[in-house]
C-alpha cells in the first residue's frame, strides 16, 4: 500500500463520474453539434464539478467524447487514465443500453451488483448516466434512447493490477462510484472488493476461503489448499472489515494466512494491521513467552525489540512456540468477530514463506 503524504490531500473523480461527464458531452454533441467544454455534471450528493474534455470525435451515427481520470493524492491505478463514452442514437423508446468498449471489463460471475453477460458499469454510474441523458434530452428536445459504450484505452492492461480477474470480471475494469468522488486513503474501495470478493465466493457455492494479508502468505495457503483462484480474499491490512461482513454474510470456512508480526497484532485485538494504524504490542507478546516458560532475559529483550521478526527469531531459538500461540490467540479473536458463523483456521508465516504456526478449524 502507497505512504500517506503529509498535509491535506487533494480529491479525485471516480471512473463513474469521469464516464458520466463523457457521456453528458457526448450525447450534447450528438444533439447540437457543439462539443461542450468543459463540461458540468451532477454528483448524486448535489455537487456540480466541471470536466475538461481531453477527446472529441464525430464517426458518422457515432459522437464519443473523453476525460482523463484524476484520482487527486489517491494511489489509483485508474489515475491518468482516458475514460471515453460512444454514444449512438436508437429508436423511439428503446432507452438506454449500456456496452463494454475497449478496456471496460464484462461480468462472467455471479454475486456481483451486475448479472453476468453485462458490461462492468455498476448501478450508481449507469443511474448517473441516465439522469444526465435525461435531462440533456429535455433541454434540447432529443430523445433519450441511446446505445453507450464506454471504453478505457489501456483498461486491459490496468485491470491486471486489481481484483477484476479474481471476481470474473474479464476484460478490462470496471466503472465504479457510489459518490463520484475519491477521497485519498479512504481504503473504501479495498473494503468494498473484499466485500465483492465474499459476495462472488458465496454465489458460487464455495465452502471455503482464504484472506491473506500479502501474497507471500497467499502463497503458502495455496501449497497447502486446492482453491480456486477467486476463494483468494485479498484482505491485506482489512481483517477487520472482512470478518465483519463474513459474519453478515458467512461462508463455511476461513482461512486467515498472514506474516507473524501482522497476526500478532490480530492476537491483540487489532483488526486493521497496517503499520500507520496499529503497533505490535510487545508488551503482550512477552506476556506470551512467559507462559511459555521464557527466560527473563528475553521476556525484557521482547519488551524493547525492533521488530516482530526479531521476537521471533529469539523464541525460535529457544525452541519456544510462540507462532503457534500467536496462531490460536489470532484465530480466537478472528473467532470472536464473526460469532461462531464461521469455522476459522489461522496460519502464520515468516518472510520467507515458512509455516511459524498454525491454529487449525475452531
Amino acid at each position: 500500500m502507497a505512504r500517506k503524504p503529509d498535509g491535506p490531500l487533494r480529491r479525485g473523480w471516480t471512473t463513474g463520474a469521469c464516464a458520466t461527464a463523457a457521456t453528458a458531452a457526448a450525447f450534447e454533441a450528438l444533439l447540437t453539434g457543439h462539443f461542450p467544454d468543459p463540461i458540468e455534471i451532477a454528483l448524486p450528493k448535489g455537487e456540480r464539478p466541471s470536466f475538461a474534455l481531453a477527446h472529441q470525435k464525430r464517426a458518422g451515427e457515432v459522437v464519443t467524447a473523453g476525460i482523463v481520470k484524476d484520482a487527486g493524492d489517491d494511489p489509483d491505478v485508474t489515475h491518468g487514465a482516458l475514460i471515453l463514452s460512444s454514444v449512438r442514437a436508437l429508436g423511439p423508446n428503446t432507452g438506454l443500453r449500456f456496452k463494454a468498449g475497449r478496456g471496460v471489463g464484462t461480468v462472467t460471475k455471479p454475486g456481483l451488483p451486475i448479472p453476468p453477460g453485462e458490461p462492468a458499469i455498476n448501478p450508481v454510474p449507469r443511474r448517473m448516466m441516465t439522469e444526465v441523458v435525461q435531462a440533456i434530452a429535455a433541454r434540447f428536445g432529443g430523445r433519450p434512447d441511446l446505445e453507450i459504450t464506454i471504453s478505457i484505452p489501456q483498461g486491459e492492461e490496468m485491470a491486471r493490477h486489481t481484483w477484476n480477474p479474481r471476481l470474473g470480471i474479464l476484460g478490462g475494469l470496471s466503472i465504479l462510484g457510489t459518490t463520484g468522488i475519491v477521497h485519498p486513503f479512504s481504503c473504501s474501495a479495498w473494503i468494498a472488493s473484499i466485500h465483492r470478493g465474499i459476495d462472488v465466493a458465496r454465489a458460487s457455492h464455495l465452502d471455503h476461503v482464504a484472506g491473506c494479508t500479502g501474497s507471500t502468505s497467499e502463497d503458502g495457503v495455496k501449497k497447502l489448499y486446492d482453491l480456486p483462484d477467486f476463494a483468494f480474499i485479498d484482505m491485506g491490512d482489512f481483517v477487520g472489515g472482512m470478518l465483519k461482513y463474513l459474519r453478515d454474510h458467512p461462508i463455511p470456512r476461513l482461512t486467515i494466512g498472514g506474516g507473524f508480526a501482522k497476526l500478532a497484532k490480530l492476537a491483540t485485538g487489532a483488526m486493521d494491521l497496517h503499520s500507520g494504524r496499529s503497533q505490535l504490542d510487545r508488551a503482550a507478546v512477552a506476556g506470551w513467552l512467559a507462559e511459555l516458560g521464557a527466560d527473563p532475559a528475553l521476556i525484557e529483550k521482547t519488551r524493547i525489540a525492533n521488530t516482530g521478526a526479531e521476537i521471533l527469531e529469539e523464541a525460535q531459538a529457544r525452541g519456544l512456540a510462540l507462532g503457534e500461540l500467536v496462531a490460536k490467540r489470532a484465530r480466537d479473536q478472528a473467532s470472536a468477530v464473526v460469532e461462531g458463523k464461521v469455522a476459522i483456521e489461522v496460519v502464520a508465516f515468516d518472510r520467507a514463506g515458512a509455516i511459524v504456526g498454525r491454529a487449525g478449524f475452531a
